[in-house]
């Protein structure tokens, strides 16, 4: 799983509910007396619309199955995604009607974790077209469907109805001209043939697919969803490539997919309400990541080098009044006002050093986005905070700063004990590294007339690349670097005085809520793992020990061992988030009563896994519970015997084991102790790491 994927991924909540049905036969509670109109079933409505109350003999009528969801309750298009199953209806048709295939509007991605599903969440009508023979007489008919669908949230509940539906046979019927209301909408979110103008190729590589439509224009959003399953990575980002007539795409392949295929059939969706069903052959090769055409530089952008770099100037010089970087700045400008006696050249040693630090900062962080580029990663502006190890570095070295100022200790004072020369010296090297904090601290934020100047310049050549962000650099140095060549500009800033200290106290309130930003990102990067808030837990504790070795720095201030000391702390605190224990993980055995009894008979325990391929929530509890560390660990340690029951399709032998234990669906976790005698531990369909162990240890004490 890439960076960028799980810098997007949000904190997973579960839902304990679970539909109850019969346990003889797995079969669900149909709802809906076959009559006309809606019917109320579990997260859902359902109910059977036409776009008129009569067909003509000879004649069409579109006719649909309208559900109507729930909030943050989805269903599937025809391909589910990682998990799932499409909506199914079965007709029971009077004679002289037909009906066509049930049609599947334009699909959105549904992420949860590390899954990504295709479906429709809100609403959903799904086309069907009747059809009247010529010679069918006039008269009032019942149109019967038995419909199945699968709704889901973080659980799945599998769901059937038999609806209805009322018409008129009329040799005087019409179509309407204007469809309304839900299935009308959905007819104009079909997707449509490629246009005859319109012209697609796909090349197969080792990782991905790249798809290059070309439509005339130029199309900035696209996303790849195919018919058949197994053939993309799901879940990974699709990358966008603008043209100047078309759009390229890159799909990354799923990992499954050993083979090139033959061809690729799918949708391409440009829009909500623009997408293009596609059949096209696979052409294998590679095609380098962001090649760009011979078009002049920022034509397909809208715009020159030049303007980019003049952007990216007047982009840097606004950073400084963003919250995070003003506070340096300011801090800064206070200390020229201090230092305002000292000789002209000194000052602007000062802001020249300063503007080194961060062109230095700057041109580092270029070095990594060409290297990046170059070995065919796309990164952009910020991209150091999709790591976790910087995340830790930098709210830790905020943390300490923003203690500093709140007044725990004097960073300075500390320092004093060095000697004099070296402190002469620290004053360009303070000046220095805080270009390179306003460099840090600048990059979450985002100036006006920064974005596009920046877009263009990662898709430029590297020179031109790197004549951009020096803008940038040079922006953001400049307000600085003019007071310290204009010292007299200074009496513009207010006169040094107590109020300074309170400004310092204020300033680190800034600082602090911006660790507690950095704090959420962190605990984001590790939300589709289930240990978000275990992460979290270990950076509060080395803000702790930061703040202990602060408290030791302010407690015995000047003096080496207490240096030494914070220093020791502050590494051991670093340790603390940054070290991640190796993960390991059990080969499971497929389930059956032969291999139950084996298992109880040789001394073992035994831990079923009841799931399925269409339950998200079953796929969500193995990934973050059942494959975590500490429960892998307990597997072993007590030579748990791991055997998964796939009820994907309807198997009795496992609906007769389901039964067993009070059970009529999954996702469901039994343990059987080692002895034949013992009772099976039935778990809940909301599963913790907290949860199993116990468990665990319970049933391995018997």
């Amino acid at each position: 799983m890439n960076i960028r994927h799980r810098l997007a991924i949000f904190v997973l909540l579960f839902c304990a509910l679970f539909a109850v049905g019969t346990a003889a036969n797995a079969q669900i509670q149909v709802v809906g007396d076959g009559g006309p109109g809606p019917v109320k079933a579990q997260h859902l409505t359902a109910e059977l619309v036409s776009l008129a109350p009569s067909i003509a003999p000879g004649g069409t009528l579109q006719v649909g199955l309208v559900l109507t969801l729930e909030e943050h309750w989805h269903v599937y298009w025809v391909n589910a995604g990682d998990s799932g199953d499409p909506p199914k209806i079965t007709w029971t048709l009077p004679p002289g009607i037909t009906a066509g295939p049930m049609q599947f509007p334009i699909p959105s991605r549904l992420p949860l974790g590390p899954l990504m599903d295709f479906g429709y969440e809100d609403s959903v009508a799904f086309p069907v077209l009747l059809t009247a023979a010529k010679d069918i007489k006039p008269g009032p008919i019942h149109l019967d469907a038995k419909v199945n669908w699968l709704v889901c949230r973080e659980v799945c509940i599998p769901g059937k109805a038999h609806l209805g539906l009322s018409l008129t046979v009329d040799p005087a019927a019409t179509t309407p001209t204007q469809p309304v209301g839900a299935l009308g909408e959905a007819l104009t979110l079909l997707p449509q043939p490629l246009p005859s103008d319109a012209k697609l190729t796909i090349t197969g590589g080792k990782s991905e697919f790249v798809l290059d439509l070309i439509t005339g224009e130029r199309v900035t959003d696209a996303e790849f969803y195919p018919f058949d399953q197994e053939q993309i990575a799901n879940a990974a980002d699709q990358t966008i490539e603008p043209l100047p007539n078309g759009v390229r795409l890159r799909v990354p392949r799923s990992p499954e997919l050993t083979k090139l295929p033959a061809q690729l059939h799918g949708l391409i969706k440009l829009s909500d309400k623009v997408a293009y069903e596609i059949t096209a052959p696979v052409t294998p090769g590679e095609i380098p990541a962001a090649s760009r055409s011979k078009t002049p530089a920022g034509a397909e952008s809208g715009i020159t080098t030049l303007t980019a770099i003049g952007l990216a100037f007047l982009g840097g010089i606004i950073l400084n009044l963003m919250p995070c970087v003003f506070p340096v700045l300011f801090l800064k400008g206070l200390a020229l006002v201090q230092s305002s006696n000292e000789e002209r050249s000194r000052l602007r040693s000062h802001g020249l050093v300063y503007t080194l630090g961060i062109l230095v900062s700057f041109w580092i962080i270029v070095a990594v986005l060409l290297a990046l580029r170059a070995g065919g990663s796309q990164a952009g502006w910020g991209f150091q905070l999709q790591s976790p190890v910087f995340l830790v570095i930098l709210a830790s070295g905020l943390f300490f700063f923003a203690l500093s100022l709140a007044g725990q200790f004097d960073i300075g004072l500390s320092l004093t004990s060095v000697g004099g020369e070296l402190a002469q010296k620290q004053g360009y090297t303070g000046s220095f590294f805080t270009g390179v904090l306003a460099t840090i601290v600048a990059t979450p934020c985002t100036a006006p007339l920064m974005g596009a100047a920046i877009g263009f310049a990662l898709a430029e050549p590297a020179w031109i690349t790197v004549a951009v962000f020096t803008a940038l650099a040079l922006g953001l140095a400049t307000p600085y670097l003019l007071l310290s060549f204009q010292p007299a500009w200074t009496k513009l800033l207010p006169r040094p005085g107590a109020w300074m200290e309170i400004f310092k106290q204020i300033t680190a309130v800034i600082f602090f809520a911006t660790v507690i930003w950095l704090a959420w990102v962190y605990g984001h990067l590790f939300s589709a793992t289930g240990q978000g808030i275990d992460h979290l837990a270990k950076l509060l504790l080395c803000f702790l020990m930061i703040a202990i070795a602060g408290w030791a720095l302010g407690r015995w201030p000047a003096r080496w061992s207490s240096a030494i000391a914070a220093v020791l702390i502050a590494t051991i605190a670093l340790a603390i988030p940054l070290y991640q224990p190796k993960d390991t993980t059990l080969a499971w055995q497929p389930y059956s009563q032969q291999a139950l009894d084996q298992a109880r008979a040789a001394g073992h325990p035994v831990f079923i896994d009841f799931t399925a391929a269409w339950c998200l929530s079953c796929q969500v509890n193995e990934r973050l519970v059942l494959r975590s560390a500490e429960v892998q660990r307990q597997f072993a340690e007590h030579n748990i015997t791991l055997l998964k029951a796939d009820w994907t399709q309807y198997d009795p032998e496992i609906t007769k084991r389901l039964a067993s234990v009070g059970r009529s669906g999954v996702p469901t976790y039994v343990i059987y102790p080692a002895s034949a005698t013992g009772n099976a531990d039935v778990l809940p369909e909301l599963l913790t790491k907290d949860i199993v162990l116990t468990a665990l240890q319970r049933v391995t004490k018997q």
